[in-house]
């Protein structure tokens, strides 16, 4: 006789093992053939609309660790702000420009002795393209995996003609309210993928560098008494000295003329009452400034 049955034990139809493997794509495709997607939209219509802005992974290769938690945390918020009552919508994206995948098939290049730039440019962007619409699908079907709910059929995705059109018409909305301008700004250039680079993809060595006071001169000004004075800052970041353009500060703080040296200083007021607050030595720049 076996011991099991010689015990009172519920009788269930639930499987002792889960198989998840086997399990969950057929509950997936359950929720493809009802489209849960859509009767949960069709529900919430009217309710107060709760959207979730996907920060889109690149298009450049399988998901990971970090992508995986990213999109199940997204799927938790998006579950848990429709079950309050609202039309809570997730359109999921994808970021197919950028360094990324550019790096990726000229890793190919390099496997068959290819020279990037012996490729013409059109050429180099539509295999970039190519590559990003088969890794777009891989990757949609392992967040499907992973039981994230979303408007999949429907994604957006950066290089999509609709997408740039859009970005476009934003652009000319700017353009009509007289908020677009042309300045100046520096962009991080990648001198060996001659491409320009994200904040977030250049890392920098720890430096130390001295804090140095600096003078500048007022040649012109509207106010005669600050002409031939020398404006004194300090700064922590000398080497932007070469490329300053401007010196801020508060039209409240007042300025006080100051001696150091026999030398003429304007320094501002608050500052300029704290003891020890100048030098005892400064160098002299070379710059000169108009203030008006």
């Amino acid at each position: 006789m076996e011991y099991k049955d010689t015990i009172f034990l519920p009788k269930t139809s639930f499987e002792m093992r889960a198989n998840l493997p086997l399990k969950e794509p057929k509950i997936l495709e359950e929720w493809d053939k009802q489209k849960i997607y859509k009767q949960l939209r069709e529900k919430s219509k009217g309710r107060e609309k709760f959207v979730l802005h996907d920060g889109p992974p690149y298009a450049n290769g399988h998901i990971h660790m970090g992508t995986a938690l990213n999109k199940i945390l997204k799927d938790v918020v998006v579950r848990t702000q429709q079950m309050t009552g609202k039309d809570s919508i997730y359109v999921p994206g994808w970021d197919c420009h950028g360094l990324p995948i550019e790096w990726k098939i000229e890793e190919e290049y390099r496997k068959n002795g290819r020279n990037k730039d012996d490729v013409p440019i059109v050429q180099f962007r539509q295999e970039c393209r190519e590559f990003a619409e088969k890794w777009i699908d891989i990757q949609k079907k392992e967040f499907r995996r992973l039981g994230v709910e979303g408007d999949w059929d429907n994604p957006y995705l950066t290089m999509s003609n609709e997408a740039e059109a859009q970005i476009v018409r934003e652009l000319g909305k700017f353009l009509l309210d007289e908020s677009l301008y042309k300045g100046a700004r520096p962009v991080l250039w990648s001198v060996v993928e001659k491409t320009a680079l994200a904040d977030a993809e250049v890392e920098y060595k720890d430096h130390t560098s001295n804090t140095i006071y600096v003078k500048f001169k007022i040649t012109k000004s509207n106010i005669e008494e600050l002409i031939d004075n020398d404006i004194l800052i300090w700064t922590t970041t000398p080497w932007t000295i070469p490329g300053n353009r401007a010196l801020a500060y508060s039209a409240a703080a007042g300025a006080d003329r100051s001696a150091c040296e026999s030398t003429p200083w304007l320094v501002p007021a608050r500052q300029a009452s704290q003891p020890g607050h100048l030098p005892h030595q400064v160098r002299p720049g070379e710059s000169k400034w108009e203030v008006s």
